[in-house]
């Protein structure tokens, strides 16, 4: 099957880098890039043309930290930071803890967010989704049953249940702390192995296995050394969110003695196939030492990649110090989108604007670079190279967004007018493996009228379940009080 795609600007490859191409042409055969360059080029005999006209083709977003959940941070996102500990399990639910979800409801509620991935122009994906709305975590059955939407879908899934020793709570005095229940991460260890060999056993193009830990301060050293040895075994890749907060550091400091980094290295989980979101909060950060004592060279000298997560860092109060000087020290950099939406357009806008603000310089807005790091860094944090790119021999792995539309404005170069005046919202195809998963906002055998309707009902109960649990006592309406007042 040979597939001829038409694009007024096309963001190829050369070999080193991006570039933009004028009335360009992508032939895709089977699952793969065969030809990419000027339309005029383009070789004959295809069997399906798809002419997307005024818009922008580029290679399909991936993203490392993709929402699989329905998201909490419409709720806490706000507030003093006095307030900083909402939406934390009360001791006392530790100890009377349930599914707010059951297996039903968990599935459907994975298969809303692959479905929004899709819609907004990702085709690489490694999910992220809140323990705090299930008994403990992530078992190996809830990852089959979103595999198995996955493969259906056709996204490209590196996929792994979450498991931990411990959870955070708040004390009845207000204390923020981690409750642990050790045995519950040897289980979730467990049942991550053996999805992991039963995954990869089926040699699926699309579906990789990993592993997928929950936060560092909510491992054991032992757990967190056990999932290092594991991953080593088999070659994995491990995700791990770390570095990402005040109470993280000092929690670890208090439990380990340590910092959270040099946490990591003593699990023996310090190489290149650790991927690590948000890695935020390392020596350079002001609200940790403000200077460079070494924690940069020690991520680069390993080979780590981070997950930077613009948008969901700013409305969280949080960035990197600095997008510029993480790239200048050689760290390997992919983007997350974290929360909802999962827009990666505006994640990047966010990005560029903070580095402005943060280096007072309109020449610190590294578009480039945010552009790379949704593409060619994603593929090298996956060990993958033929990802991230538009070059022959390349997966087809491609997203297109409308540049016609009216609201867009003036077009200049592309990729400026996309990231200023559009969002991922403008997607009007994703393609994975040369196979068509979103064309022009529908998806082929998905009621997008239901996903809209379950969303809500699935979002209530989440919501209400807060009541039950939060350290806090209060109704719905009073733990997540209204912008404004509601009319009587």
């Amino acid at each position: 099957m040979r597939t001829l795609l038409t694009a007024d600007h096309v963001l190829v490859f050369d070999g080193t880098s991006h570039r933009e191409l004028r009335q360009g042409a992508v032939v895709v055969e089977d699952d793969l890039i065969v030809f990419a360059g000027p339309a005029d080029q383009a070789p004959s005999g295809v069997d399906e043309r798809l002419e997307l006209g005024e818009s922008l083709l580029m290679p399909g977003l991936i993203d490392l930290d993709a929402l699989t959940d329905i998201d909490h941070l419409i709720l806490d996102a706000w507030g003093t930071r006095e307030q900083a500990a909402r939406l934390q399990w009360s001791e006392d639910y530790f100890d009377r803890r349930r599914h707010v979800f059951d297996e039903d409801e968990r599935a459907r509620i994975r298969e809303i967010a692959l479905v929004q991935l899709a819609l907004h122009g990702i085709t690489s994906y490694m999910p992220i989704a809140s323990e705090v709305h299930s008994v403990w975590a992530e078992s190996a059955g809830d990852l089959h049953r979103m595999a198995a939407f996955s493969r259906a879908l056709g996204l490209r899934g590196f996929l792994g249940p979450s498991y931990r020793s411990g959870v955070n709570v708040v004390t009845a005095s207000g204390e923020r702390r981690v409750r642990f229940a050790p045995e519950e991460g040897e289980v979730g260890l467990a049942d991550a192995i053996r999805f992991h060999d039963e995954l990869a056993a089926r040699g699926e193009p699309l579906l990789t296995p990993v592993f997928l830990p929950c936060r560092i301060e909510t491992l054991t050293p032992e757990l967190l050394a056990a999932t290092g040895a594991a991953a080593a075994e088999r070659g994995a890749i491990v995700r791990l969110h770390a570095l990402q907060g005040e109470v993280e550091r000092e929690l670890i400091l208090d439990a380990h003695g340590c910092t959270p980094l040099e946490l990591i290295e003593r699990a023996g989980l310090l190489n290149d196939r650790l991927i690590v979101p948000h890695g935020v909060f390392l020596d350079v950060n002001p609200r940790v030492h403000g200077e460079d004592r070494g924690d940069l060279a020690r991520l680069v000298d390993a080979g780590v990649s981070i997950v930077h997560c613009p948008l969901t860092n700013a409305r969280y109060g949080s960035e990197l110090e600095t997008f510029q000087r993480y790239r200048d020290a050689g760290v390997n950099i992919a983007l997350g989108t974290d929360s909802f939406p999962p827009d990666l357009i505006r994640g990047i806008d966010t990005g560029v604007s903070v580095a402005k603000v943060q280096n007072g310089s309109l020449a610190a807005g590294d578009l480039a670079g945010y552009v790379d790091a949704a593409t060619l860094g994603g593929a090298k944090a996956l060990h993958r190279p033929d990802l991230g790119k538009i070059a022959v021999g390349a997966q087809a792995d491609l997203t297109a967004f409308r540049l016609d539309d009216v609201r867009m404005g003036a077009i200049d170069d592309p990729l400026r007018t996309l990231v200023l005046n559009g969002t991922a919202r403008d997607a009007c195809l994703t393609m994975v493996a040369g196979r068509v998963v979103m064309r022009d906002g529908k998806i082929d055998g998905i009621d997008l009228d239901a996903i809209r309707d379950d969303t809500q009902i699935l979002f209530g109960q989440m919501r209400n379940a807060y009541t039950g649990r939060d350290h806090r006592s209060g109704t719905t309406d009073e733990l997540f009080p209204p912008v404004f007042p509601r009319h009587a």
